[in-house]
């Protein structure tokens, strides 16, 4: 077993790494940048090095730094949370190199399923369900139209190295297709460096759901059942839950075999997520694989009582997985409470917090690194708490979610409690009846306060 982990992140999710470590008997190091020397991760773990100044490109990005870090503190592992480096594989490559331990996916683990087009192919070779359209990358804007045309409008534009929404667009018809194409690749090649696009068929009305999977370093693999992930503002999800509202026993099984055999196929080995589109006839095609644990696998953890943290450490440590297969024995929600205004097109809100009263009592989990008397920095992603319910039902859980949202008190910023507040009370959601496109019709209403 390892005997010292640096975190190679910030804030929440460095923070529940340390957590695990802790618990295993794993000593921690903390790494940040000048902007985030106040933050809990780095008071909470055993050693702490700087590593730059804000901008991430000058410290969580700076890959020499970060193993500097390592080597200096003797690190025989690093574990890189999710975002920034965590699926990057020259940096995966380079641990490698320096005889640290990456807690994560290999280089070719990364090459092969972070390019969207090559994990598309890949996917399809494993004869997992696939959505229609290029096969791979499409060279010219000429090839484009007849990839549109063979698959028949609505489609879908998209960066192969994308993510978080970027260089993405939906063509209804064929006039709108060239403006499509140049926007997306501009926009692809400023935010990844690479304009490469695919193509796919636009599924209407779509779910988006995700199952987590596990593989170990001896080819085996399991799920541990799916979150859906659908409720999203400009492809960036706001909350998320488990099991799905929308999801059958039948589906649910035949999704988790899906799952486990495009892990098995490629020998994945760590944490990951197998994300799917699913119609509303309810079929379902691969979409993208994540090699890094999510942001949202906390309500995973809270329906099987399971520790994924931990369980990655275990499988890059070379301790093989059960082989099980976890279904939901609960529901649980997840709202991102974002340092980000609802009231004003969701602007960001970065300052000193105030006041902070955290929600509390059975059930209810809230995943910091923020306290009253925080500075959020403006030069990182807004989001500052995980809040999840658990609860017997969905309607407990939704049910606990509105206490905890009333009682979780954030003064001196704005957030988006009263976004996730208006959510719950939302008809639509509360029938298990949304789709991705939920937010385009989302109004938030104005509070009159007493």
């Amino acid at each position: 077993m390892f005997k010292k982990i640096l975190i190679a992140n910030r804030g929440e999710i460095a923070l529940r790494v340390i957590r695990t470590c802790k618990e295993m008997g794993i000593k921690t190091v903390a790494v940040y940048s000048t902007a985030d020397a106040e933050s809990l991760h780095v008071k909470f773990a055993d050693e702490a090095v700087c590593i730059g100044p804000p901008s991430s490109s000058e410290s969580y990005l700076k890959i020499s730094n970060i193993i500097a870090a390592a080597e200096i503190t003797n690190a025989d592992a690093i574990h890189p949370g999710y975002g920034f480096l965590s699926e990057n594989a020259k940096f995966s490559k380079i641990c490698e190199e320096h005889g640290i331990k990456f807690i994560g996916a290999s280089e070719e683990m990364i090459d092969r399923m972070g390019d969207k087009a090559n994990a598309k192919a890949t996917m399809k070779e494993a004869g997992v369900p696939c959505v229609p359209g290029s096969d791979g990358v499409i060279e010219t804007f000429e090839d484009c139209k007849k990839v549109a045309k063979a698959t028949g409008y609505p489609v879908m534009l998209k960066a192969s190295a994308g993510g978080g929404g970027k260089g993405m667009r939906a063509v209804w018809k064929a006039e709108d297709l060239q403006d499509a194409w140049e926007s997306a690749r501009a926009e692809s090649k400023a935010a990844f460096g690479n304009d490469d696009m695919y193509m796919e068929k636009l599924i209407e009305e779509p779910r988006h759901i995700e199952i987590q999977i596990v593989g170990d370093s001896r080819g085996k693999a399991c799920h541990l059942s799916e979150r859906d992930c659908s409720i999203q503002r400009r492809h960036q999800k706001l909350t998320e839950e488990v099991p799905s509202p929308f999801m059958t026993d039948k589906l649910r099984n035949k999704m988790g075999k899906a799952a486990v055999k495009a892990a098995e196929f490629i020998k994945y080995e760590g944490a990951g997520t197998v994300e799917f589109l699913v119609d509303k006839n309810r079929n379902f095609y691969f979409m993208e694989m994540n090699t890094r644990i999510q942001v949202e696998h906390p309500i995973t953890e809270q329906v099987i009582d399971f520790d994924l943290i931990r369980e990655q450490i275990l499988v890059a440590a070379g301790i093989p997985i059960s082989g099980k297969n976890y279904l939901p024995q609960l529901h649980s929600i997840e709202c991102r409470i974002n340092a980000e205004d609802p009231f004003n097109d969701f602007r960001p809100s970065p300052g000193k917090i105030t006041t902070l009263h955290a929600p509390g009592g059975h059930g209810v989990r809230l995943d910091t690194h923020v306290y009253a008397g925080y500075t959020i920095p403006p030069n990182y992603d807004s989001m500052i708490a995980k809040l999840i319910t658990t609860a017997q039902s969905r309607d407990e859980a939704i049910n606990k979610m509105k206490r905890a949202l009333d009682e979780f008190v954030i003064e001196g910023i704005k957030t988006t409690i009263p976004f996730h507040r208006q959510l719950m009370d939302h008809p639509d959601y509360l029938a298990g009846n949304y789709t991705t496109k939920f937010m385009e019709d989302f109004k938030m209403q104005k509070v009159i306060e007493d």
